[in-house]
């Protein structure tokens, strides 16, 4: 048997593997190690020591816990609760207003922490029931849920994209700058569809009752000074410090870790109790993404060693595809994956078979990394896997049914689509702005430079050098 069929029988057993329910990380450790000795022989623990000491050493990933810690903390401060009922006040005049308003917590709120689960779970204990008291449908009540808390895969801070940059080798800086306007394009675009629906069928998204909508003026700036205001001056802090040059990401997140303690301890919120939930929230799904990484570090260096990625590139090069075809294959089966996998298993196992193959084709891997961003939104509402679903019931009420849930999310997934297809006619979306920043001579912002912690496959493991 050749390598490179051992390759592919790695590749295809995984996924066999992964389908049973066993854990990712410790699937992928296990894996790799297996098929590599049978290629590579005891080379292939060095490799374990030397992946593992990569990730341990990959300044990138320090910003990881710190923002995930800065979304906890503010998760539990009671911050979300207050911006909800300020935002439901503003918008009180229009159509659909109570789903505007729970799609503008989610945005904002999804710039203070990337953690999917946290958002849809709390806006399914705030703003679900709430539109349902007011008569909305369960399934448009259910997919604003969702797509609302699922904007933190592609608005930064993004998690993914930091993994993403990780992975790729690319500046997390520009990642976060290109995905800006296409994650706030995407807001845009949900709100535009609640908008429209509740204007063209009121029965699906009823008003509020008049004395719900005539606060008045003061009340409303009040609210929104005592709650919209001091978390977006913390993530415009945050972000702002990012994108112009002024703090690496690693940097600007410890800031904004400190930024929300502060934030918790003037709003009163803050107990021993929830910052050592916090901490201990944070820890976890820390060691899970490192642990992840470790596993994957591994798996795609064995994969790469024994040819599998050879033999992808030999077989998408055989295809004679131009570079359109090629990102629409490769998002077509990125969103394939997203039905019976999660996002972290496809950007850190499946997207590195499609890295080398960019520069064949001539694509900016940081235009990639957005449209794969966006694409990564379906995975979490489109079944079997369909986490935002699940988090959603399991606070929902009895009555709201599963399949509700579904049938609510899947506009949303359209308009995911429709986003894409605007990505991919007009890229400037997503290139225009770190252009701008970056590219310009003496331009308002200056590129920082991730150090490579790639996954390279096609060399002998040595310990990676990190600034």
């Amino acid at each position: 048997m050749t390598d490179p069929v051992l390759g592919m029988i790695m590749l295809g057993s995984f996924i066999f593997v992964i389908l049973l329910g066993f854990p990712v990380a410790f699937t992928l450790t296990a894996m790799g190690l297996g098929f590599g000795y049978l290629g590579l022989g005891p080379r292939v623990f060095d490799l374990l020591v030397q992946r593992t000491y990569a990730v341990m050493a990959n300044d990138v990933l320090i910003s990881v816990p710190l923002f995930i810690f800065m979304g906890y903390v503010i998760e539990r401060a009671n911050i979300l609760d207050r911006l909800f009922r300020a935002l439901q006040m503003a918008s009180g005049g229009l159509p659909g207003s109570l789903a505007i308003a729970t799609l503008a917590t989610c945005a904002l709120f999804a710039t203070a922490t990337g953690i999917v689960g946290a958002v849809v779970t709390l806006m399914g204990l705030l703003a679900f029931p709430a539109m349902l008291r007011a008569g909305y449908d369960p399934k448009l009540a259910a997919g604003v849920t969702c797509a609302g808390g699922c904007l933190g895969i592609l608005i930064p801070p993004s998690i993914m994209l930091i993994l993403y940059g990780a992975t790729a080798g690319e500046s997390v800086v520009r990642l976060y700058a290109a995905a800006f306007l296409p994650g706030v394009g995407l807001a845009f675009l949900y709100m535009l569809y609640v908008l429209i629906l509740a204007t063209v069928k009121p029965g699906m998204a009823p008003r509020l009752p008049p004395e719900e909508r005539t606060t008045p003026v003061a009340q409303i700036l009040l609210a929104l000074v005592t709650s919209f205001v001091p978390l977006a001056v913390l993530i415009g802090m945050v972000l702002g410090a990012i994108l112009f040059g002024l703090a690496t990401p690693s940097e600007a997140a410890a800031m904004g870790a400190a930024g929300s303690v502060l934030l918790a301890l003037l709003y009163r919120s803050l107990t021993f109790t929830k910052l050592k939930e916090s901490v201990f929230l944070t820890a976890r799904t820390t060691a899970m993404v490192c642990w992840l990484f470790i596993g994957a570090y591994i798996f795609t260096s064995v994969f790469g060693w024994l040819g599998g990625h050879h033999v992808v590139e030999e077989a998408v090069k055989a295809l004679d595809l131009s570079p359109m075809m090629f990102l629409l294959m490769a998002q077509i089966i990125i969103f394939l994956l997203g039905w019976p996998l999660e996002w972290t298993e496809i950007v850190l196992i499946f997207v590195p078979i499609f890295l080398p193959l960019l520069g064949t084709f001539e694509i900016d891997p940081i235009l990639f990394g957005v449209i794969v961003a966006l694409n990564l939104q379906t995975s979490f509402l489109t079944p079997p896997v369909a986490m935002a679903a699940y988090y959603l019931k399991g606070v929902a009420p009895p009555h709201v049914k599963l399949s509700e849930i579904f049938l609510g999310c899947l506009p949303f997934v359209g308009i995911v689509v429709f986003a894409m297809a605007m990505l991919y006619i007009f890229p400037e979306i997503a290139t225009w702005l770190p252009s701008y920043l970056y590219d310009n001579v003496g331009g308002p912002g200056q590129e920082l430079t991730v150090p490579d912690g790639g996954f390279s496959v096609d060399e002998e493991p040595a310990l990676p050098a990190f600034n």
